[in-house]
């Protein structure tokens, strides 16, 4: 199934194990959520049920991965099944907390799981019908979700790798968080050592919606021509749009490279060298 489904083809489905999903965060997410989301569609919290917050971030970053079991739960929750089409949104325009939903749904072995392009506002201004307040609450299921199957790197790997001239480290922060010329959420600013700067906002148009899969694999094919996927990782503040780049890839049709989960937020507080 693509990875990123346009919001005229949403409009067009008659599925019904259609599971749409709001997954806007930052401020007040779940109200905002209450207060307008694309009719029909449940809300999942990034801090409370796509990571396992703790006291441990430095080891593990600020959105760790929870769980398979948790996730599991998760799952459960919002009605999912190993058959259910799930289509995923944020307020971001796909491109924050979705993406993430969308790599840990792929890396759970889940298929039939798209991110919609451009996200609430290219959906609006798509025709697609908003409601507030809370949606049906779904039917209890059963997942079960025993390993991610997807390739991770943890801090100690990422050191490895920035001291591998066949490796390749892919920071998608802002190119001023990567310069460290701010640094809006973590301790200390600066990138790994040997780390590229690819900013994700650079897999989108100016409207927002993602670049085509041609316009995005000739953007990623230098790093591909030079490293093996399984020499490449990809990171950036917390683990969360770092999945977006990922989400690109595969969107592109390429193979897809390590996630750095901890990303800078357990990179800079591990004591390890900075740039």
């Amino acid at each position: 199934m693509i990875a990123v489904i346009q919001p005229e083809e949403l409009i067009a489905i008659q599925d019904p194990g259609l599971v749409l999903i709001d997954v806007s965060n930052g401020k007040d997410a779940s109200g905002n959520y209450l207060r307008k989301h694309l009719q029909g569609a449940l809300f999942a919290d990034l801090n409370t049920q796509l990571a396992s917050l703790g006291p441990t971030a430095s080891e593990e970053g600020r959105h760790p991965l929870p769980s398979p079991a948790k996730f599991s739960r998760t799952l459960g929750s919002l009605g999912i099944t190993p058959g259910s089409h799930v289509v995923l949104y944020d307020d971001k325009g796909g491109s924050n907390a979705a993406a993430r939903f969308w790599w840990m749904l792929r890396a759970a072995g889940h298929t039939r799981v798209q991110v919609l392009d451009g996200g609430l506002q290219e959906a609006e201004k798509t025709g697609i019908p908003v409601q507030s307040g809370t949606a049906p609450v779904p039917q209890q299921t059963v997942y079960s979700v025993t390993e991610w199957l997807w390739p991770v790197a943890g801090t100690e790997a990422v050191e490895a790798a920035s001291q591998n001239e066949e490796a390749c480290i892919i920071d998608v922060r802002d190119r001023d968080r990567y310069l460290g010329i701010t640094e809006p959420l973590d301790p200390v600013a600066g990138h790994i050592p040997s780390a590229i700067n690819m900013p994700f906002r650079d897999n989108l148009q100016p409207h927002g919606r993602f670049k085509t899969p041609e316009e995005l694999k000739a953007l990623y094919k230098p790093v591909f021509a030079h490293y093996h996927p399984s020499d490449i990782i990809v990171h950036c503040g917390s683990g969360v749009t770092a999945c977006h780049t990922l989400l690109a890839m595969d969107y592109a049709g390429l193979p897809l490279p390590k996630l750095y989960s901890g990303s800078w937020s357990a990179w800079c507080r591990s004591g390890k060298p900075v740039v």
